[in-house]
């Protein structure tokens, strides 16, 4: 099923809190807020400060997208700065501003005490809702559960942006930790942990990337 465009919920952010700057766009960056599951809640959050942090989309936990900007503009959302280049050994680009970003609501890693699982709020979490890897993604072996309707929507829109922009759909196993190519603005899909060893998001879930895999 491809993306239906008319279905993206549009919960816009006020013209100051991202840069209404169109530019070329050669990679996609996937990320996980580290909250609950309401898109359009994040979205409002962001329009209460003056960070021109963001991302275009936001991925409920129900599947709904939300729209907080064009794809062609562009807001801080990577953290990176020239010594970050430097230490890779690529000359600065403002990958903000030549990316598109995704962020997909889901509370991260989480802690097992007893037989319950927490996440870092201490909120406890049912274990329906948990992802239990085979080997612990910077040092943690439980997450919080990607719902199937987001691993679909993202799915969805993953291919709608990498058609829109001509950005390739091959999957790349670097992408979950440190990712040279990222640095040199190489066209292609990444995570946060492609350029930022302190993230982790989004988590190498299998199912995520088997969906990786078939795009």
């Amino acid at each position: 099923m491809k993306l239906d465009i008319s279905k993206i919920k549009q919960v816009r952010l006020a013209d100051n809190q991202f840069f209404k700057e169109e530019s070329a766009k050669t990679q996609i960056y996937l990320h996980h807020t580290a909250g609950n599951g309401n898109a359009e809640g994040v979205s409002r959050y962001w329009n209460s400060n003056e960070t021109r942090i963001a991302t275009a989309f936001i991925i409920g936990e129900n599947g709904l997208i939300v729209q907080c900007f064009s794809s062609k503009h562009w807001a801080w959302h990577l953290g990176i700065d020239n010594q970050d280049f430097a230490v890779n050994g690529a000359k600065y680009v403002n990958l903000n501003k030549c990316s598109v970003g995704i962020e997909v609501c889901n509370w991260g890693y989480l802690k097992k005490k007893g037989d319950k699982y927490y996440n870092y709020a201490g909120g406890v979490v049912a274990p329906s809702n948990v992802t239990e890897l085979d080997k612990p993604f910077k040092g943690f072996k439980y997450w919080y559960k990607y719902s199937d309707a987001q691993i679909e929507s993202l799915r969805q829109l993953i291919e709608y942006l990498c058609d829109t922009y001509d950005i390739p759909k091959e999957y790349r196993s670097e992408i979950w930790g440190i990712d040279k190519p990222a640095f040199q603005n190489v066209k292609g899909i990444y995570t946060h942990n492609s350029v930022r060893k302190d993230k982790s998001d989004m988590y190498p879930c299998p199912r995520v990337i088997e969906m990786l895999k078939n795009l």
